[in-house]
């Protein structure tokens, strides 16, 4: 280890993806950052804030991982002991499905300090971006995030709870399991529910596909959109907005 080199790590979470989402916090430890560690989600232009630290990719995603959760601590442990200031850059909000408190615990077990610099989480932001709001007086007074499949890649049995709840319901890397989700919905006889599937969300290329349970895995598979998406179900999809503009992306209708 470098003697002149405080070892530190800041876990930043870079929001959904539109650059300008991360906070001012987050960017100004990028920009001093010796490291950066970024995951799959995080929208690379924001290197260009740390323009001389070494940049490591160690994303994650559906059948693709550039490294082990447990080879990322090491590798977090070991760019802070060498080069000092390591940046730990995830998409959204660390806390929220990041495995951010894995990462955390390591550095502390090593004596590495470490802080924590929340970020937008996709599952508010997102909808939010599409003009749903996950709670509204009289239509939603409570939401509740899930993630759609466990460690294991088996279905989120709490899926099976949020499907009988009066809520706005957000469900994070789920499109692959949509129809096997809209499925426990409608067993559960919430067919007619407003649906939304939101893919790249708060960038150019955002796509809205609305409908209800029983439209809107049909919808996802025949319009073909590519990207990370945000599902969400409940009355407060009804407020999305029917238009086409540069800024909330392109919304198909059922």
């Amino acid at each position: 280890m470098n003697s002149k080199l405080i070892p530190q790590i800041s876990l930043v979470g870079a929001g959904p993806g539109d650059i300008e989402l991360i906070s001012v916090k987050g960017l100004n430890r990028l920009k001093k950052a010796n490291v950066v560690l970024y995951d799959a989600l995080v929208n690379e232009e924001l290197l260009t804030y740390a323009p001389t630290a070494k940049k490591i990719f160690v994303g994650k995603r559906l059948g693709f991982k550039a490294y082990e959760q447990e080879q990322i601590n090491q590798l977090l442990v070991e760019s802070a002991n060498e080069y000092g200031h390591v940046v730990r850059l995830k998409g959204g909000d660390s806390f929220v499905f990041g495995r951010g408190m894995e990462e955390v615990l390591f550095a502390q077990k090593h004596q590495i300090s470490t802080e924590v610099i929340p970020g937008i989480s996709s599952s508010i932001a997102v909808p939010a971006l599409a003009n749903i709001p996950v709670t509204h007086r009289g239509v939603s007074n409570s939401f509740l995030v899930l993630s759609a499949t466990l460690a294991d890649g088996s279905l989120n049995p709490e899926l099976e709870k949020a499907a009988s709840l009066n809520a706005t319901i957000v469900i994070l890397m789920g499109v692959s399991q949509l129809e096997k989700i809209a499925g426990l919905f409608t067993k559960h006889s919430r067919a007619d529910l407003p649906a939304a599937v939101i893919c790249n969300g708060s960038l150019p290329e955002e796509e809205i596909i609305v409908g209800t349970v029983a439209t809107i895995s049909e919808q996802y598979r025949r319009s073909e959109v590519k990207g990370p998406g945000v599902i969400v179900i409940g009355e407060a999809v009804s407020f999305a907005e029917v238009c086409n503009t540069p800024l909330s992306g392109s919304i198909c209708l059922s």
